[in-house]
């Protein structure tokens, strides 16, 4: 009679063997619930191999943006170098999945990576790009922004994935969005408009420059005007429609899509690897560490 695969049998093969859930569970079903088994087959299909990858840092790679329909993904895909990043193979897998995340609209990683494909799910081909590329895959992150039939997108890709954007403006408006989704992935606003900017971000940045105005020796009846200046110049810097125009520098970019009739919703900008810790290693190592 097989045994019965417990919750408890496939984390212990996922701890260690670092696959994921679902292929832990097949591995331990194929073999009957035997563990050590189940380590061996997934090292003959070349999982465990890839597992072994996961403590190496993957911070370069390609970002890619998936329109369909009304709603559009934007991706991450992480390598460990940026040679990897301009395989046709790693290429092919960031467009696949940006694809699959637009049109199943996952509401979390999780279920991101339950994706079925026709080589299993999203996860699988990930194990399998870490295996045949040799080195660490990883799926970092998404993002799904949807319109409505009224509102029209703009996607832009810069350098082949470095950075990608995504806008939505109002009525049938697809140029100025392009032109606006640019405009983000070239000066990278953190915010729409200064009514997004927690309290707290504010309060902090007015006492900073306060206390600045103050050891410069400005007398305190025109350190209040100083500050205000300096706050508006500081929300003309991160958000997106007080910011100059990357394209016309004299105009906001409120001002440039009022020019235009219309008014930006939404939007969302990736730049790979940000927020990562990137490995220091000269390729002459790189090689070395290769030839052991």
């Amino acid at each position: 009679m097989a045994q019965k695969i417990t919750a408890a049998m496939v984390k212990e093969l996922r701890d260690k063997t670092g696959v994921g859930m679902m292929d832990a569970k097949r591995a331990l079903v194929e073999v009957e619930g035997d563990m050590e088994k189940a380590i061996d087959h997934l090292r003959e299909t070349g999982m465990a191999k890839a597992a072994k990858k996961g403590d190496r840092i993957a911070a370069e790679g390609l970002a890619n943006v998936y329109v369909a329909g009304n709603v559009a993904a934007a991706v991450e895909i992480n390598s460990e170098t940026d040679f990897v990043a301009k395989n046709d193979q790693f290429k092919d897998l960031v467009v696949k999945i940006a694809k699959l995340v637009a049109e199943n609209k996952p509401a979390n990683m999780e279920e991101a990576l339950a994706i079925e494909t026709d080589k299993g799910t999203v996860e699988k081909e990930i194990m399998e790009a870490t295996t045949v590329i040799g080195e660490k895959i990883a799926f970092r992150r998404f993002h799904l922004v949807e319109k409505t039939d009224e509102q029209s997108f703009g996607a832009y890709v810069h350098a082949g994935g470095s950075i990608v954007a995504i806008t939505v403006v109002d009525g049938d408006n697809e140029d100025v969005a392009k032109d606006v989704a640019m405009h983000v992935a070239a000066i990278n606003p953190r915010y729409l408009t200064s009514a997004e900017v927690p309290a707290e971000e504010l309060d902090r940045e007015r006492s900073v420059l306060t206390e600045q105005a103050l050891n410069e020796g400005k007398p305190e009846k025109i350190v209040e005007k100083m500050v205000e200046g300096r706050m508006h110049k500081f929300l003309a810097e991160i958000c997106l429609v007080d910011q100059p125009f990357v394209k016309d520098p004299d105009m906001t970019v409120a001002k440039y899509v009022a020019s235009k009739n219309t008014e930006i919703k939404n939007f969302v900008r990736f730049e790979v690897g940000e927020g990562l810790e990137k490995r220091e290693e000269n390729f002459a190592d790189e090689v070395k560490s290769q030839m052991k």
